[in-house]
């Protein structure tokens, strides 16, 4: 049996969503900057795709703006709008392409704050707002942890930066599938998502940008996308995104009770059948589709590949930094040791799990935590 429990680092593309790309591959082909009817054709297509998208989010056409994917609109909403002596908020829990941006800017004699989450996951706005100055510029925080899940007070965040009169953009990369988006609603001035998280197409992105906001291009060689991001538009890939939205207001609603059922029934299994287990972050602000867990006594890793070897795939963390052989910054920012974050599993649920995958999934992980625990040396074993 094969088992896909890796939604959090990408979905299956819809096939409804191929379908819609399928004409824009071979037969609607031109150019969408080109000016004769076949360039016509793919930009009308591209307008319809942008359309569909403002709806969603509650914005107007010209505030969205194509790019190859959350970590381009990530690096622009944040190098876009930072100049040499502001100041900038963000989490200590975001992903890489913003905390490396970040980073990045610091290098560059740009000040930036980090605030740590509480133990759960969560965010206390109070503890943003204490650290705004006269030069903050912007804040970056995420609306869902893409490794806890966790789900942070936008709406309240929104308005702060509001009030303050201080630039607001969250990667909603997690959100878009399961959460109001309503930017209008969250105070938000930039919103950053992508297609491969939402049963889409991998390669294509969004950065909303809100009317009024002044944001810089950071790369050059054409003027598309508002003369804010160039290059030759993904036409398909744009159609695609444009589809997977459109079907996200049919299908959440349900997609979200029949997910958080399997993801809170194999919670429940797990933690009938395997002891010294620790559930990380909030389990009431969360994803219906996530589950960290960590497994003590045992190398998440070790799990990660013996569960392939059953055909069932999840993560031991950010597939983005997958590579690392570091302790997940995010399970290190809520309190987890060493031994902790990496025993731990971040197992991502979809619309086309089913019980019977749920079960198998927690068969192998129990054969699997056995037999690594029992090959543990019993100097090592520590209890939560």
């Amino acid at each position: 049996m094969k088992v896909y429990l890796d939604n959090a680092a990408t979905t299956q593309m819809d096939k409804e969503v191929l379908k819609a790309m399928e004409p824009y591959f071979c037969d609607i082909y031109g150019n969408a900057s080109s000016l004769h009817s076949f360039g016509q054709e793919a930009s009308k297509a591209v307008e319809n795709a942008r359309q569909k998208i403002a709806d969603f989010l509650n914005c107007d056409l010209q505030e969205i703006i194509f790019t190859s994917g959350a970590t381009e609109a990530n690096n622009i909403a944040i190098k876009g709008v930072i100049n040499s002596k502001d100041h900038i908020i963000t989490s200590t829990i975001e992903h890489p392409s913003v905390l490396e941006t970040c980073q990045n800017l610091e290098k560059k004699g740009i000040e930036v704050s980090y605030i740590k989450p509480n133990s759960d996951g969560i965010i206390k706005v109070e503890d943003i707002e204490k650290k705004i100055k006269n030069n903050t510029k912007l804040i970056s925080i995420m609306y869902a942890n893409n490794e806890i899940g966790t789900i942070q007070n936008i709406k309240k965040i929104g308005e702060l930066a509001k009030n303050k009169k201080i630039i607001f953009h969250t990667d909603a990369v997690q959100a878009i599938n399961h959460l109001d988006v309503d930017v209008q609603k969250l105070n938000l001035d930039l919103l950053s998502l992508s297609g491969h998280k939402i049963y889409g197409p991998k390669g294509i992105g969004v950065l909303f940008v809100k009317k009024g906001t002044k944001i810089n291009k950071i790369q050059h060689g054409g003027h598309h996308e508002s003369n804010l991001r160039s290059g030759t538009l993904n036409v398909p890939a744009i159609v695609g995104l444009g589809k997977a939205v459109e079907m996200i207001l049919i299908t959440r609603d349900k997609n979200n009770i029949n997910i958080k059922k399997m993801r809170d029934y194999a919670l429940e299994l797990i933690q009938k059948k395997i002891k010294n287990i620790k559930l990380n972050g909030d389990l009431e602000k969360r994803l219906p589709n996530n589950l960290n867990i960590s497994f003590m006594n045992v190398e998440g890793e070790a799990l990660l590949l013996g569960l392939d070897l059953a055909g069932i795939a999840i993560s031991t963390g950010s597939a983005c930094s997958s590579g690392s052989l570091e302790p997940s910054h995010v399970l290190m920012s809520i309190g987890l040791s060493h031994e902790q974050a990496h025993g731990s599993l971040r197992i991502t649920f979809g619309k086309q799990n089913t019980q019977q995958e749920i079960e198998y999934m927690v068969e192998e992980l129990i054969k699997l935590v056995e037999k690594y625990r029992n090959m543990a040396p019993k100097r090592f074993t520590q209890h939560l």
